[in-house]
This record gives C-alpha cells, sequence and structure tokens, in this order.
C-alpha cells in the first residue's frame, strides 16, 4: 500500500491537527507532520493546504516579522475550523475502526 495515496486524504485533518496545538507558519507545519512521523508529506502538499484551508475559513493567518529572512505568515485555527476537525477526528474514528476490524479478519457474517 503506498502511504503517500492514504496521507493525501488524511493531510487536512493532520494539518488542523498540527495548528490546534500552536500556530505555525508552512515549513514549521511541515516539521512538524514530519516530527510526527508522516515522513513523506512534501512542502507543496501542505503549502496547499493550508491554503485551502484558510480559503474553506477553517484558519485565520497573520504576517510575523522575522530577522532571519523573509516575514513569515502564520496559520492558526479558528472556531471553524475546531468544528471541522472534531467531525473528521469522528470520521477517522469510525473508519479506522471498521479498517482495523476487516484487517483483522472480524467481519460479521
Amino acid at each position: 500500500m503506498d502511504a503517500t495515496q492514504l496521507l493525501k486524504g488524511v493531510l487536512d485533518v493532520a494539518v488542523l491537527a498540527v495548528v490546534e496545538d500552536e500556530d505555525g507558519y508552512g515549513y514549521d507545519v511541515v516539521r512538524r507532520l514530519r516530527g510526527a512521523g508522516l515522513d513523506e508529506v512534501g512542502d507543496a502538499s501542505v503549502y496547499g493546504t493550508l491554503r485551502r484551508l484558510y480559503t474553506a475559513g477553517a484558519l485565520t493567518s497573520y504576517v510575523v516579522p522575522s530577522e532571519e529572512g523573509p516575514h513569515r505568515k502564520y496559520y492558526g485555527i479558528n472556531n471553524e475550523g475546531r468544528t471541522m476537525l472534531d467531525n473528521q477526528r469522528k470520521v477517522w474514528s469510525e473508519f479506522s475502526h471498521t479498517m482495523n476490524t476487516l484487517l483483522e479478519g472480524k467481519v460479521r457474517s
């Protein structure tokens, strides 16, 4: 099974979970996702996801000046994003339970 295909389906919820803990700029979010074990996550995918979630109203953004280079655009979760994350957590829990049941051979007839 290709983990990159699975990652595409869960990247929104993964990004929301990361910024729920603490606001972050693009590469910071990438770094935290990789640190959590999502080694296959691509920079461009995360940046696109952040922009899409922002456009969808799930994230806020603000710019922070940086002495080490260009200004950084930080993203934070808002109430709509928290609602989205809570819903996606429920969906993930049900889906992963179903998949675990199937993969463990515990399917009921």
